[in-house]
């Protein structure tokens, strides 16, 4: 499948351009820099150097699969522009063919208690000073839950989401996942996996999952 990667050169995006190649697909990465692209993916990497808000229907629309692993750093004073671009690619894709990937964030999951992770971001102290990336992420999947005519699916992470081992994962709905130990944690690696084995054999459509690491015997 030709499959393009929004922020194909960041750390989640890197790991599904490299998952996807490894597994016999066309991965484009998406990005405003050419030189950051074959940095991050390799000299030979297929890149298209478009900031992604110039991207047309045209361009998206010659994928399969779109991903969008747009990212901006915790904190951002333009945090905003996650739902900003969801906004864009919803409207250049509607009633086409090409299925969206969003990686949303974990704000949005349940808790035990029943209530929302960023219920709790926003009870914390200080958190006006980041937490614009979180809340705008929990916009993106009330946003997506108002579309019918966009083949979309919606990836979750869990609370802790980062560098780690690609070992295999464990995949849930609506609620935030820990281990037996109690840890919420996610490596970019088995996202990579995760969101490849969705892709190949479609399990969710207009629908979140989850995912945290599984756990080595």
């Amino acid at each position: 499948m030709k499959i393009g990667i929004i922020g194909g050169n960041g750390k989640t995006g890197s790991a599904l351009y490299a998952e996807a190649k490894k597994r016999g697909h066309e991965p484009t990465a998406i990005v405003r820099s050419e030189q950051r692209g074959r940095e991050a993916l390799g000299e030979d990497a297929q890149l298209l150097v478009k900031d992604a808000f110039d991207l047309t229907k045209a361009d998206l629309t010659q994928f399969d699969v779109v991903v969008d692993a747009f990212a901006v750093p915790m904190g951002s004073p333009v945090a905003y522009l996650h739902l900003d671009l969801l906004t864009k690619l919803v409207h250049d894709l509607r009633d086409t063919k090409t299925r969206l990937v969003v990686i949303i964030g974990a704000a949005s999951l349940k808790q035990p208690d029943g209530k929302r992770l960023i219920d709790q971001l926003l009870a914390m102290p200080d958190h006006e000073q980041w937490i614009g990336t979180p809340l705008n992420q929990t916009y993106e999947y009330e946003f997506l839950q108002m579309i019918d005519n966009v083949d979309w699916v919606a990836v979750s992470p869990s609370r802790n989401f980062g560098p780690g081992p690609t070992n295999g994962y464990v995949t849930g709905t609506d609620e935030l996942l820990v281990d037996s130990n109690g840890k919420s944690e996610l490596s970019n690696g088995n996202m990579a996996l995760a969101i490849m084995d969705e892709i190949e054999s479609p399990q969710h459509q207009h629908q979140r999952f989850t995912v945290r690491n599984r756990e080595d015997d």
